[in-house]
C-alpha cells in the first residue's frame, strides 16, 4: 500500500503530453492499475477523429468503463489543451460530479510534437513523456514540455538495446536542460521505475491536497507558418491582422472540434472572428449539429488546416504536428 492522501478537496488533475507514440496510454493504463484501489480516478482522453485511446483503456479494464470519456477534438491536438480547453474541462467537471469525491483525474492529450503543453486553467500538474525510440538526442534538445513540465518521463528504456540509445546519457541531458525539476526513466519490466512514477504522484496529490501545490504553466509554443488556400493569404502563406490582433481572422484545425456530451447546434455571430471558442466540441458519439453562421469577415468554416485564434495573449503561438521534414510548421503574423 502507498502513502494516504489527507485533505481530500477538488481532484487533481494531471494532464499527460508527449509526442504519437511515446507510451501515453500506457502510463495512464499503468497509473489506474497502481493506484485504482486506494484512489477515486478517472480519465479523460483526446484524439482528433475517434475514441481509440478511450476505447483501449476501457478493454483493458483499468477502471470502470463510465469513468473514462473520450474527447474528439477534430483540430490540432495542443488546441484542445491549450488554446480553447473549454471540452476538456467540461468532461472533467462532469466527471468530478458524477463520481464526487474523485482523487485525481488523468488527462491525456492528442498526440503532438515536442512542444505542446497544457494550459494551466485545465490541469494542476504536467507529465511529459519522450520515450527512446524517438531518438537519443530528443531529451537534449529541449522544449517547454521537456524542460519545463512538473515531469519528464523518458520512457520504454527497456527498448534503448534495440534501438541503439543509451537511456541512461537520454535521462542525463533531460536533468542537464531541467533545472532539477524531476525525471523518471520509465519501463514496464522495471517496477522500480514504476513505482518511482506513483510516488511522484503521490507526492503531487498530497502537496495539492494541503494547498502547497500551484500549477504552472510550461511556456507557450514557438511560433509556427500556415499556408492558406483561401484568397485573403498571399503567395507566402502568411495572413495579416489589424490592429486588433488576432481576433480579426476565425478559422479552425479541420473542422470544429467535438466535445463533450451535448448536441452541437450553435450559431457563429456575424464578427471578424466568426466563431465562438468552447462551443465546438462533443463527446464521441454524441450527434453533431449544424453549424449556422452569420456573415462575418471570413466567419465560415474554410479548411483543413485553418484554425482560430482571437484570445489576449494567443499571439500565434501554436506548434502542430504535420507532414514536413521537421514535424512542425510555423506561423508567422505581420501587424
Amino acid at each position: 500500500m502507498h502513502d494516504t492522501v489527507e485533505n481530500r478537496t477538488r481532484a487533481l488533475r494531471i494532464g499527460v503530453a508527449g509526442p504519437v507514440g511515446t507510451g501515453k496510454s500506457t502510463l495512464i493504463a499503468t497509473l489506474c492499475r497502481q493506484l485504482a484501489d486506494e484512489l477515486q480516478m478517472a480519465v479523460v482522453t483526446n484524439d482528433i477523429y475517434t475514441d481509440e485511446d478511450a476505447r483501449l483503456l476501457r478493454a483493458a479494464g483499468v477502471l470502470p468503463v463510465e469513468r473514462i470519456v473520450a474527447v474528439e477534438t477534430g483540430a490540432c491536438p495542443h488546441t484542445a489543451i491549450r488554446d480553447d480547453v473549454t471540452p476538456n474541462l467540461l468532461a472533467v467537471e462532469d466527471l468530478e460530479r458524477q463520481f464526487a469525491p474523485l482523487d485525481v483525474v488523468l488527462v491525456e492529450s492528442g498526440g503532438d510534437n515536442l512542444t505542446a503543453t497544457f494550459s494551466p486553467a485545465l490541469v494542476d500538474a504536467q507529465i511529459f513523456c519522450i520515450d527512446v525510440a524517438g531518438g537519443g538526442d530528443v531529451a537534449r534538445k529541449g522544449g517547454p514540455g521537456i524542460e519545463r513540465a512538473d515531469l519528464l518521463v523518458v520512457n520504454k528504456t527497456d527498448l534503448g538495446v534495440h534501438v541503439d540509445v543509451d537511456p541512461a546519457q537520454m535521462v542525463t541531458d533531460a536533468r542537464a536542460v531541467r533545472g532539477g525539476l524531476p525525471v523518471v526513466a520509465l519501463s514496464q519490466r522495471d517496477p522500480a521505475s514504476i513505482d518511482a512514477l506513483v510516488r511522484w504522484v503521490l507526492s503531487v496529490l498530497n502537496a495539492h491536497r494541503g494547498g502547497g501545490h500551484t500549477p504552472t504553466d510550461p511556456g507557450p509554443m514557438a511560433p509556427h507558418f500556415h499556408f492558406h488556400a483561401d484568397a485573403d493569404a498571399d503567395a507566402d502563406g502568411e495572413h495579416e491582422h489589424g490592429e486588433g490582433g488576432h481576433g480579426e481572422h476565425g478559422h479552425v484545425h479541420g473542422e470544429p472540434a467535438r466535445g463533450v456530451g451535448e448536441s452541437h447546434d450553435h450559431a457563429h455571430a456575424g464578427n471578424e472572428h466568426g466563431h465562438v471558442h468552447g462551443e465546438h466540441a462533443r463527446r464521441v458519439g454524441e450527434p453533431h449539429g449544424e453549424h449556422a453562421h452569420a456573415e462575418g469577415e471570413q466567419g465560415d468554416v474554410r479548411g483543413q488546416r485553418e484554425h482560430g485564434c482571437g484570445e489576449p495573449g494567443h499571439a500565434g503561438d501554436h506548434g502542430c504536428a504535420d507532414d514536413t521534414a521537421s514535424g512542425l510548421h510555423e506561423r508567422q503574423h505581420a501587424h
